[in-house]
């Protein structure tokens, strides 16, 4: 038996003549938690789909809890969980009832204790009887994920799945997620929160179809080789328009009143910081680079796929 919960080599996605797609390979580990980063039509919905059986790929193979991704499609739907970015459940029905029928699709018995166990396992009981199309984002995106997780799957996969929700049902549904995973469920999430993602084992970052960067975020962080140096004092708008195009200098980017300078040149990077400090008359120091500035960094060297 393999540790993985997902392995999957070379899977490609076309759409007439575009590819979106392109030989992504990747492997997710039983009991983990992968962030699936990357920016709008990135190939990241597309993936997740072939991988729970919706989309059948162009090319490449995989299995997904030990079931062949083309020959086993049916058998995977049953033993995986998605979330969808759009809720997508009845809003003239309540929070049971949405439930009720949710567990009838899955042939789930006895009915009733599966939804009654289902809604206190989720904090929604004394919700039950509200209308789904009443309910504020956190308590839909609760109701989606009872939803997901009431047949007991092995996998949960997750598409951008707090997109629009405030943080505090952000973190609450974070926390339910480890719960989760502790007690051995996978989890694959996309995810455009950077905090988000470095609530992950382990992240895989896709751009324009193309898997370009993998590992903890301590790895990834890594291996982008990236310097940041941030300046400060009554002239960082100015120090901002000195630094555009200079040497080493990849990414300007304001922080309420200081300035962040990213580049992959550090040597370059520090001395065209340091000349601009000095011409007008800011102070400049290393800074910790984030996986923001990562982020940012891969989507600018990324190819467009579409174009």
């Amino acid at each position: 038996m393999t540790d993985n919960a997902i392995t999957v080599t070379g899977l490609t996605k076309r759409f007439g003549d575009k590819t979106v797609v392109n030989d992504v390979s990747l492997s997710v580990r039983k009991g983990e938690i992968m962030g699936f980063l990357g920016p709008n039509g990135s190939g990241k919905t597309t993936t997740i789909r072939m991988m729970c059986g919706l989309l059948e790929p162009d090319g490449g193979d995989g299995t997904v809890l030990g079931y062949d991704i083309r020959r086993h499609r049916r058998a995977i739907k049953r033993r995986v969980g998605y979330m969808t970015q759009r809720f997508s459940f009845y809003e003239d029905l309540t929070i049971a009832e949405n439930l009720n029928f949710v567990a009838g699709l899955y042939g789930m018995k006895p009915k009733r204790q599966v939804v009654r166990d289902t809604l206190e396992d989720l904090g929604l009981t004394a919700r039950k009887d509200q209308l789904a199309g009443k309910l504020s984002g956190g308590w839909k995106q609760r109701l989606a994920l009872a939803a997901c997780i009431m047949h007991k799957p092995d996998l949960l996969l997750l598409d951008e799945p707090t997109a629009g929700v405030d943080p505090k049902a952000r973190r609450e549904f974070w926390d339910e997620i480890h719960n989760l995973a502790q007690d051995g469920l996978t989890v694959l999430v996309s995810t455009h929160y950077m905090d988000e993602a470095e609530r992950c084992h382990r992240i895989a970052y896709i751009s324009y179809g193309q898997l370009i960067a993998k590992g903890t975020v301590a790895e990834v962080l890594r291996d982008a080789n990236l310097t940041t140096m941030i300046i400060s004092g009554d002239k960082v708008a100015a120090a901002a328009r000195a630094l555009k195009g200079a040497p080493g200098v990849d990414q300007i980017a304001p922080f309420g009143a200081t300035l962040h300078v990213v580049g992959r040149d550090g040597a370059a990077l520090k001395a065209s910081v340091a000349a601009v400090a000095e011409q007008t008359g800011c102070t400049a120091g290393p800074a910790e680079t984030s996986l923001e500035d990562v982020f940012i960094q891969l989507m600018g060297s990324a190819e467009d796929n579409m174009q």
